[in-house]
């Protein structure tokens, strides 16, 4: 177990210097990405308009926000399938406290993100301190979330919406619409959080291996349950970018969008398994994703087709991260101890 750990360790500090699998991962994602608009611009006129990708970006923002906290419960290899019932939640309270018990737009909002804390709390505990399954826990907590989101709002859209929603929207700083500019600002943080603190030093830690990261003195259960309370903090936030969005609240926004969430998150090149991976990468993949969805709506593909579409990308996903994590890291830890083994006998 011990030596497990110590291999364990080696291996995440050279990749921490290097990077040379990520680097590798993002190129390839973004050649994609390249590739695909270039391709999308011959086969849809439509496509390469500033319209059209100002709109994708636009419909990005809400997945990469919900994917930012996502990403903080992959690396401790966990899940969160709660996502967008905590969103539609936050969305419908956000607009239903200010115009059904007439509360200021800023404490709605305010609320709305404490709901999202909340239900992130209530997941890590359960997941921590009575050990149910990160897959149950959280299916629990979509099926909740998703009920008193509709229990609150009648099942129907909560309109008009506050004023501070619609300056959200349409809101431009240099000419660049703001829920972009908060997407990056909000990415940027996270990033400098998981690579410069010792909090983001303890997530990868744990996720990469638990025992070793005990054994150095790591409180995991303690970062696993603030990793969930991100992510239901960044599915609040998202619920908000929703809202504003659509100017209204709605429960039956986000279908499957954990689906999607977690698909672009793994495209991104943050591993399943835990312990590797970065918001660049994640940034990509949210992008590559979203084109996938745009070119099957410019190609006018049947609603039947795009649901088989998102599966497929969602299936390439997973194969790719058990291809990375199987055949590219074990060629590097072959290289590691080759490397190890090769030093003691030059010094002979």
């Amino acid at each position: 177990m011990n030596g497990k750990a110590t291999g364990s360790t080696t291996l995440s500090t050279l990749r921490g210097k290097i990077s040379f699998i990520d680097l590798v991962q993002s190129a390839g994602l973004l050649a994609v990405i390249l590739f695909g608009g270039l391709i999308m611009s011959f086969m849809s006129p439509v496509f390469a308009t500033m319209r059209n990708i100002e709109n994708v970006l636009q419909s990005a923002t809400i997945i990469a926000v919900v994917a930012i906290g996502q990403t903080f419960v992959i690396l401790v290899a966990g899940i969160d399938l709660s996502v967008a019932s905590v969103l539609v939640l936050s969305s419908v309270l956000s607009v239903g406290l200010v115009n059904f018990y007439d509360w200021p737009p800023e404490l709605g909002i305010l609320a709305a993100i404490c709901v999202g804390m909340a239900f992130g709390l209530v997941n890590g505990l359960a997941v921590t301190k009575l050990k149910i399954p990160p897959l149950i826990a959280t299916l629990a907590a979509m099926t909740i979330g998703r009920g008193l989101a509709f229990i609150f709002s009648g099942g129907t859209n909560i309109a008009p919406v506050p004023k501070i929603f619609v300056d959200l929207q349409y809101s431009r700083i240099l000419g660049i619409p703001s829920v972009i500019l908060l997407t990056l600002f909000l990415a940027i943080v996270a990033q400098i959080v998981l690579s410069r603190t010792k909090f983001g030093r303890s997530v990868y830690a744990t996720g990469g291996n638990p025992l070793a990261a005990r054994l150095a003195g790591i409180n995991t259960e303690r970062v696993i349950i603030t990793c969930f309370v991100i992510s239901g903090m960044m599915s609040a936030i998202a619920g908000l970018l929703i809202t504003a969005r659509f100017e209204a609240g709605a429960a039956t926004a986000a279908q499957g969008m954990e689906l999607a969430v977690i698909a672009a998150v793994v495209i991104g090149g943050v591993s399943l398994f835990g312990g590797e991976g970065n918001m660049g990468g994640m940034l990509l993949g949210v992008i590559l994703l979203g084109l996938v969805q745009n070119a099957v709506n410019l190609l006018n593909v049947p609603p039947n087709w795009d649901s088989v579409v998102s599966g497929l990308v969602i299936a390439a996903a997973a194969a790719l991260d058990v291809y990375r994590r199987n055949y590219l890291e074990s060629g590097m830890r072959k290289k590691v101890v080759s490397t190890k083994t090769s030093k003691p006998e030059k010094q002979k």
